[in-house]
């Protein structure tokens, strides 16, 4: 009986995704680079082709360019919302499922809605929308996808609050890479097509350079390019020659270095587009009296990362964290173990202890690969 139940709630499942709606997501290095008026010109030629499609929200930042390609093209009123005082729009969700174009154009997909919106973010509305069978097409920036945000920090000196779970670009039916050279788009800067001409000066001395733009453009044409090499793992006939990976990252309770751990493995899993874990041993040192309050939300808020980015977290408690992690590679029929640099903790655990041979003879004889992150 129990076995009837899961193959019926896999062929339920089977239905809804055939009825889901497809995704299209633009993706640049930077602001500036054509996003919205790339889905604009689209939208136009959608409508002379005689498709359905509207407008769920639009960000023009006042450029010129971009706002005239409003024009003669449909929109979904946007919802009014009145927060501290004042008079915000947000896309209508609800709106765009009742009216049921076949397309609907929905920009700046890492924004926060204002409080009180039905989803907290709108790449949340935007699985709604799919989820009702609606096609969509949006647009983000590189810098807002979630495991790049410490080398984003690295490149810009800044941390980046909005961000896209991982999992959602893996959504995307067509993901498009809009670029630019470095040159090219600090020229439009220059002639105020990104910013009024106030803060030109300013832009130029923070996040617009050379430099900084061509790492970011590396950033993006890699997330575009291991995309397209998923859909080809998924949808061509696999090659029954290659193993499939499996990850598994190890982290301890110290907070910066696990979530450092966790990006780049979830990074890793995405490329290879393989299943992925992230193991935390609970040591009798770890104790939840021994370690401080602060550690432990730490420790909930990185569970709730490894989650998000579309994980899968498994937490023992052991007296050998290196006894555990040959238990886990077992269990998982892990391909590759994910470790930090040998200043943490977890490592230094590890070599003290007799176990840490066996660990590595175990791997050898498995054919698992260790990887030490920076």
């Amino acid at each position: 009986m129990e076995e009837s139940n899961k193959n019926a709630e896999k062929f339920l499942e089977l239905i809804r995704q055939s009825k889901r709606g497809k995704f299209k997501l633009y993706i640049g290095m930077s602001a500036g680079v054509g996003k919205t008026y790339r889905m604009l010109q689209e939208t136009h030629a959608l409508l002379k082709n005689g498709v359905n499609v509207k407008i769920g929200f639009i960000e023009t930042h006042n450029r010129v360019e971009t706002h005239a390609l409003l024009e003669g093209l449909p929109s979904i009123p946007r919802r009014k919302i009145f927060y501290r005082g004042k008079e915000l729009d947000e896309m209508d969700v609800q709106a765009v499922i009742n009216a049921h174009p076949e397309i609907v154009i929905v920009d700046e997909l890492a924004h926060t809605n204002v409080e009180g919106s039905k989803n907290e973010k709108r790449w949340q509305d935007v699985i709604e929308i799919l989820n009702a069978g609606i096609n969509v097409i949006s647009a983000v920036n590189i810098q807002h996808i979630e495991s790049l945000n410490d080398e984003i920090k690295d490149i810009t000196g800044i941390e980046i609050k909005e961000r896209v779970p991982d999992s959602v670009l893996r959504l995307a039916d067509e993901v498009v890479n809009i670029d630019l050279t470095a040159d090219e788009l600090i020229a439009r800067l220059k002639e105020g097509k990104i910013y009024e001409k106030s803060k030109v000066e300013t832009a130029l001395r923070n996040f617009f350079q050379s430099d900084k733009i061509l790492q970011l453009r590396e950033l993006a044409l890699k997330e575009v390019a291991s995309q397209v090499e998923r859909k080809i793992e998924t949808e061509l006939p696999k090659n029954s020659g290659l193993r499939s990976e499996r990850f598994l990252g190890c982290i301890s309770s110290n907070h910066e270095i696990a979530r450092k751990i966790i990006r780049k493995t979830a990074r890793l899993a995405s490329y290879y587009n393989s299943t992925w874990y992230v193991l935390y041993v609970q040591t009798p040192q770890e104790d939840t009296d021994k370690i401080p309050l602060a550690a432990q939300r730490h420790l909930i808020n990185n569970f709730k990362l490894v989650t998000e980015l579309g994980g899968e977290i498994i937490n023992l408690k052991d007296e050998s964290i290196a006894n555990a992690i040959v238990k886990v590679a077992e269990e998982k029929s892990i391909t590759t173990i994910c470790i930090g640099k040998p200043h943490m903790s977890i490592w230094k655990i590890i070599m003290s202890t007799t176990v840490f041979n066996q660990l590595l003879n175990k791997l050898s004889a498995s054919d698992i690969d260790i990887i030490i992150l920076s």
